[in-house]
């Protein structure tokens, strides 16, 4: 069964406990109050159950049976469908999850549909029935409740995705490989916690007009301010947060280029020293080799060769090979081969 916690109020009081949401509905019209029907991931069946008694638009109720929507807030008459990203931070996985809960909000109920482990409406109820005058305010005054709990829930992610931040900063200098793709999961979580968080300044503005329009309680307008500024303070760190990963993600990439630079250096220059080493070793050999190549040419042998049977012929070929070194040394220096 998907009902977590199922109530009928009257004065702020919980006056009954329904087994059932067939039972809720007759004991709510016999006591004159308001349902407080609380489900856990309902069957369809369930949500059209709802939706039948308590005439709600067919939009919403289509979006209640999908999921996967967008925070926002729709009236349809005198009723309010409100659609929230409450979320939490996962200590041991170091990673924000994100859920959904859906919210009707009418003048004699308040049925909230819950997807994920957050928020935890037990201790909004809790709450609620501890201060029955704020509970006697009616359904809107749930509503309040919820809003303000999803809130204060986004506390401690706020804390969880800064201190994970400051690790990003401790990281980047460290040369630690795997800093960018941390910083690519880190801001997919946080563009998620703007989705989740921005759209609630625009809905609490357009409540408390609401508000003011179908005659709810100033008090409750005084509450719901509260709950706008906290939230303003929270957008502002959500805004915070993608500035400084962006800025994360320009350091590492300036860093990873000037270590390539670095590297690139580095193989020019053992380049350059490999090449001057090439150039002194080819000049050397080249000095050996004109003497080598003068003596071959003497050590042929043949029997008709003028040198042969000259007396200066050794001291020649000897000149020879000492000034055709001494002038491929000269040449090769000069040009800073050696």
């Amino acid at each position: 069964m998907a009902l977590i916690d199922n109530a009928v109020y009257v004065n702020g009081h919980r006056e009954a406990n329904p087994g059932s949401l067939d039972e809720t509905y007759e004991v709510m019209k016999a006591h004159h109050g308001f349902a407080w029907i609380g489900m856990y991931r309902p069957s369809p069946d369930e949500i059209r159950s709802v939706a039948a008694e308590f005439s709600l638009h067919h939009l919403s109720v289509e979006d209640a049976l999908k999921g996967h929507q967008r925070a926002k807030l729709e009236r349809f008459g005198d009723i309010l469908f409100v659609v929230l990203r409450p979320a939490r931070y996962l200590d041991r996985e170091e990673r924000v999850e994100f859920g959904e809960l859906h919210v009707f909000v009418g003048p004699d109920f308040v049925a909230t549909i819950r997807h994920a482990e957050s928020p935890d409406l037990a201790q909004v109820r809790e709450r609620m029935e501890k201060t029955p005058e704020l509970l006697a305010l009616g359904p809107e005054a749930v509503l309040y409740a919820i809003l303000d709990q999803i809130v204060d829930e986004y506390g401690p992610v706020v804390a969880g995705l800064e201190n994970d931040i400051d690790e990003i900063e401790d990281q980047l200098f460290d040369g630690n490989q795997a800093v960018a793709r941390r910083i690519y999961d880190l801001s997919r979580e946080v563009i998620e916690f703007q989705r989740a968080t921005q759209p609630l300044v625009g809905m609490l503005e357009s409540l408390q007009k609401g508000f003011a329009t179908h005659h709810v309680a100033a008090e409750l307008g005084h509450h719901l301010r509260d709950v706008l500024d906290h939230t303003l303070r929270i957008v502002e760190r959500g805004d915070a947060f993608r500035q400084l990963l962006d800025n994360a993600l320009t350091v590492h990439s300036t860093l990873v280029t000037q270590r390539q630079n670095e590297e690139t250096r580095r193989l020019s220059e053992t380049s350059l020293a490999q090449s001057e080493e090439v150039k002194k070793i080819s000049s050397w050999a080249a000095i050996l080799f004109a003497p080598s190549l003068v003596g071959a040419v003497y050590g042929m042998n043949f029997t008709h060769m003028p040198e042969l049977g000259w007396v200066f012929g050794y001291p020649f070929a000897l000149s020879l090979m000492l000034m055709m070194g001494v002038g491929l040394y000269g040449v090769f220096k000069k040009n800073g081969w050696l």
